[in-house]
């Protein structure tokens, strides 16, 4: 699926199933003076599902974004599914976030404590906005005790800030990324108020 943006946003996604796996390719385009909110439902890994899952987002160089996605991994009472992830992310022509995330079965450690350590869910949100360059956001963790979920936004070069969250159901990631992105809201009060809106 290929998505555009000019002085507005459109988009949508597909998903093709092909013999060993399912595959979600999204691409993106931001133009200038654009800013594009690109906040799809989360994807649920049922068990015995095997999804390959890929974003690429090309931004001008004043281009503001606001992505997330969500992973829900098995639904309750069951294992999870399998699951692959690219996220690639271009400003200006030049990468501005390149990552790869694996869960599921055959994945080693991935529910262990370096990874999810044993959550079933996880999301990012991804803020892109010119105005960070002069005031970037500051590094937060988000969230009460470890168990119930956490979420930490980390400022990246570009400028953007990344905010990666994990937790035991597939609510509580919402949460945490929506109070990630109300403190980026607060933060750059009204210097940038569409982009992170």
């Amino acid at each position: 699926m290929q998505a555009g943006a000019a002085e507005g946003a459109s988009g949508g996604a597909s998903a093709n199933r092909i013999s060993e796996h399912a595959t979600y390719d999204v691409q993106l385009s931001v133009g200038e003076q654009a800013q594009l909110h690109w906040l799809p439902e989360p994807l649920i890994c049922a068990a015995g599902s095997n999804l390959r899952q890929s974003w690429t987002v090309d931004l001008a160089p004043t281009a503001r974004l606001v992505l997330r996605e969500e992973q829900t991994l098995g639904r309750t009472g069951e294992p999870s599914g399998h699951v692959a992830t690219c996220l690639t992310v271009r400003r200006g022509g030049h990468t501005l976030l390149d990552q790869q995330a694996e869960y599921g079965p055959g994945v080693p450690g991935w529910d262990g404590p370096a990874v999810l350590a044993g959550h079933r869910a996880t999301g990012q949100l991804l803020l892109v906005d010119p105005a960070f360059e002069e005031e970037p956001l500051e590094a937060q963790l988000l969230g009460g005790a470890p168990e119930s979920g956490q979420a930490v936004l980390t400022p990246i070069a570009g400028p953007a800030a990344l905010v990666t969250a994990v937790a035991p159901d597939g609510l509580r990631p919402r949460h945490l990324l929506d109070a990630a992105q109300a403190a980026a809201r607060r933060t750059v009060g009204t210097r940038a108020p569409r982009a992170l809106s």
